[in-house]
Parts: C-alpha cells; sequence; structure tokens
C-alpha cells in the first residue's frame, strides 16, 4: 500500500452521516468491483491493516469485505479526489467481490459480461501466471506450471521463437496469423516477467518516466 504523501489532502466524511463513498478498483485490471462507504474508524483501519474495511449501512457496524467469504480486498494504493470527499482504492481481490459471485457488482450474473479492456486483460493474466508461478500445486498440468519447472533459459528460448515468428509474420503481411504469433509472443514474455521477479507496473513506470523526459533518454543509451 502506498504511504500517504504529507501533500494529499485528507478525506473529508459528510457531517450529517458521518460517511464517505470509497471506489474499489482492481489494482491489476482496472475493473470497478463495488461502491461503499467508510466512516473515520473504518477508513483509519483500512490504511492500517492494508484490507478493505467499511462502514456497512445495513448492519451499522465496520464491516471487513471478506470477513465471511475470505474474499479479502488487499489494497495496493488509495487515492482521495480533487474534493476530498470520495475516496478510490485499488485492490487486490481475493476472490469474487460481489456476494453473487461475480468478479463485480456491477455485472449481471445471468448476461454475458462486456468484454475486458485490453490491458485489463493483461493484469488478469499477469496475475494468474503469477499464481501458477508461486502454487504450481495447484494445477499441475498447466503449460504454465511446465514452462516455470523447465527454468528461465528454456522460458527466454519460447519467447525468442515467439518473436521471430512474429517478425516473420510481420514483414511478410500475414495479417491473421500474426495476431496469433503476437498473442503468444505477449504471454511468454509475461512468464519470463514473472520468472525474473519483473511486472507489468514495473515495466510502465519506465515507459512513463521515458514519456515524461523523451529527450534524456540517449543519455542512458549512450549515444
Amino acid at each position: 500500500m502506498n504511504s500517504p504523501s504529507s501533500a494529499a489532502p485528507a478525506l473529508r466524511f459528510d457531517p450529517v452521516t458521518g460517511l464517505a463513498p470509497a471506489i474499489i478498483q482492481d489494482a491489476a485490471t482496472g475493473q470497478v468491483l463495488m461502491l461503499g462507504y467508510v466512516n473515520e474508524l473504518a477508513w483509519a483501519r483500512t490504511q492500517q491493516e492494508g484490507r478493505v474495511t467499511f462502514f456497512s449501512r445495513s448492519k451499522n457496524r465496520l464491516w471487513t469485505k471478506g470477513e465471511s467469504s475470505g474474499n479479502y480486498l488487499s489494497v495496493v494504493s488509495t487515492h482521495v479526489d480533487c474534493d476530498a470527499d470520495t475516496v478510490l482504492i485499488r485492490a487486490v481481490p481475493a476472490g469474487p467481490t460481489c456476494h453473487r459471485g461475480t468478479t463485480s457488482c456491477f455485472e449481471q450474473p445471468h448476461q454475458h459480461a462486456s468484454p475486458a479492456a485490453p490491458v485489463g486483460f493483461l493484469g488478469a493474466l499477469e496475475r494468474l501466471i503469477t499464481e501458477r508461478h508461486q502454487f504450481p500445486e495447484r494445477a499441475p498440468q498447466s503449460y504454465t506450471v511446465s514452462l516455470f519447472q523447465k527454468g528461465m533459459a528454456k522460458i527466454a528460448q519460447k519467447v525468442g521463437e515467439e518473436a521471430v515468428e512474429t517478425v516473420i509474420d510481420a514483414v511478410t503481411g500475414q495479417r491473421e496469423t500474426l495476431k496469433g504469433e503476437v498473442a503468444d509472443l505477449l504471454y511468454h514474455l509475461l512468464v519470463l516477467m514473472v520468472g525474473a521477479g519483473v511486472s507489468m507496473e514495473d515495466v510502465v513506470a519506465v515507459l512513463e518516466e521515458r514519456h515524461r523526459l523523451p529527450n534524456t533518454r540517449h543519455l542512458t543509451e549512450g549515444q
């Protein structure tokens, strides 16, 4: 969880209800999971324990999400809005967020879910690959698990093979097969990153830094 900045505004609570809305977003996929409310005590506990705690208006008490189901929301970062009366909490869910068993409270269980945003799906895929790496016993027949068992040299070899096949299809104009090759390359690259302990967040941070300083990149490349 991020440390609150000294310049960040303190969360303000409604003077009548003593509550402030808390929007929960999946830190990996960007999907909005639920909306709840926090009072001063719930907000303090959320920050102290790193698990999202709400004030339940129906129970009239503090309520840690997942206290009965085990589907906790582990806090990654918190972001108070410009008016300081609403907070966005980026979190990692331990399971379905909604009591109906859906990932998000905004999904309808009997309807087809909307397609995931491309970046959001990559985040979900990275999480699954990480789970395969950390808990191989949960899916012993998984191809991902078999790659990790073969070691980094084999994973790197697969990335190289998929990169070559991607380049060939791109150069020869094979658009339809190129899509599959790029998918294979992205997947194996994510496996390599997880195995090496590098996250997409790490890579995006580098890209963002380069974007902010576009004219100084040559200083780090010896040009």
